[in-house]
């Protein structure tokens, strides 16, 4: 079987954000890409956390509450982050992705975000690898 990495499937460009940036500025950056979540780095890439729509949304609706939003992402961002390697199999990471697993993925390379890769592109790396596996079963 043909080997399917993530390096070929990841989003080389994704939102980062920065631990310092204030949560209504993570927001719209997020909303603009389309991107459910993104790596929190530092000023050299390293991966200091990871901050979800889903994490940004709580704290969005406290705010709310008092028309007051002054905070950072590092009031919002988890520390504890799953990652990947470039060179890691995509049919892992699906299997993976099938328990409670968050839907998006930072891809770490030498301790610095080289990309992400979500459900979306794995299901798209998946659909093209049947694809290839239906052409040569003819």
């Amino acid at each position: 079987m043909e080997s399917v990495k993530i390096q070929d499937y990841m989003n080389r460009h994704p939102v980062l954000l920065s631990a310092e940036m204030p949560l209504s500025q993570a927001v719209e950056r997020l909303l603009d890409a389309g991107q459910a979540g993104a790596p929190v780095v530092d000023g050299e890439q390293h991966l200091l956390g990871f901050a979800s729509e889903k994490d940004c949304l709580s704290l969005l609706l406290k705010s709310s509450y008092h028309c007051d939003l002054t905070a950072t992402v590092a009031d919002v961002m988890r520390t504890e982050v799953l990652t990947v390697a470039p060179e890691a199999s995509v049919l892992s990471l699906a299997d993976q992705m099938l328990g409670e697993k968050p839907k998006i993925y930072p891809v770490v390379e030498e301790g610095k975000v080289v990309g992400v890769i979500d459900r979306t592109l794995v299901l798209k790396a998946v659909t093209i690898h049947l694809k290839v596996c239906f052409r040569h079963a003819v």
